[in-house]
């Protein structure tokens, strides 16, 4: 059942830094935003470095949260699985860790970066992109195969491979070599293909086999990116939002709110209240592919 928005929101909680998750929590269920990214980092009430007990307080939070209507979606985390920075090793340990806690918490996706900072696409160095793509593919593979049980892996259009098409290689090669491919897919944040230059028709065609999670953001131009809430901005949403209609996408809209990286932004509360909700436009639409792993609240998608 569709909600009277056409899909259900969520907001992450990089839009407030640090916030005790019970006050998060409590404006989940007020804002009508039900959904939630949880920030993994030192710094915020989530992070790898949680004793069992503390993980045991936290999934009851969740689940009590679960009874009013408010799902916990995703483990946002910063590893960076196309860094040359890291080993292999070092790389599928700090995911596996990751996916372990968000096991814990009865979250089902982690979100991954690329994070790749050696490419370089003069003529006169070739190959670094198809290196740092390597890198991803085989992480992505050994960290599939080893994940716990109700945990998938998302890849977020972001950094070094921002575009759909930088994506949609990486996953295209995983999803071929992994033993569970289900278990891979994609995060489209809005933003990062259009300031790049990628229309969004572009990014909706080559993410369509991959999609399971969308992130939405609005900001004045590709190059002045402090948040403004939906509609206020020049970010093309009425097009985004068309072409999830169009590939059929049943999955959650995430409002990426980035005040921990723009303390001039406004307060989260204030930004999902001010923000103009996304409107489905009404058309026959084609499945994209999804994954609905089952979390706190049970399936996460539309209720």
């Amino acid at each position: 059942m569709r909600t009277p928005t056409g899909w259900p929101l969520a907001f992450s909680t990089l839009g407030c830094p640090g916030t005790p998750l019970a006050d998060v929590l409590a404006l989940a269920r007020t804002s009508g935003w039900t959904g939630l990214e949880l920030r993994a980092a030192d710094d915020e009430p989530v992070h790898v470095g949680l004793d069992t007990a503390q993980r045991g307080r936290i999934r009851a939070q969740l689940r009590r949260a679960a009874q009013d209507g408010v799902t916990a979606l995703a483990l946002a985390s910063y590893v960076r699985i196309a860094s040359e920075r890291v080993d292999d090793d070092a790389c599928v340990a700090d995911a596996l860790l990751h996916a372990r806690l968000a096991a814990d918490l009865g979250v089902p996706y982690l979100r991954v970066f690329p994070g790749a900072t050696d490419i370089d696409d003069r003529p006169d160095q070739p190959g670094s992109r198809a290196r740092a793509d390597a890198r991803a593919v085989r992480r992505l593979v050994r960290i599939a195969a080893r994940l716990p049980d109700g945990v998938h892996i998302l890849l977020e259009t972001h950094d070094s491979h921002p575009r759909g098409a930088d994506l949609a290689r990486i996953l295209a090669a995983a999803v071929r070599a992994a033993p569970d491919p289900v278990r891979i897919g994609a995060i489209w944040d809005v933003l990062h293909p259009w300031r790049c230059g990628e229309s969004v028709a572009a990014t909706a065609r080559l993410l369509a086999p991959y999609l399971v999670h969308a992130q939405v953001k609005d900001v004045a131009s590709p190059t002045e990116r402090t948040p403004l809430p939906l509609g206020a901005g020049t970010v093309p949403l009425t097009a985004f939002y068309r072409e999830l209609d169009r590939l059929g996408y049943e999955g959650w809209l995430s409002l990426e709110w980035e005040a921990r990286w723009h303390p001039e932004a406004a307060p989260l509360a204030e930004a999902l209240a001010a923000s103009v909700r996304p409107t489905r436009p009404t058309r026959p639409t084609t499945p994209t592919r999804q994954i609905r792993p089952t979390g706190p609240a049970g399936p996460a998608g539309p209720r």
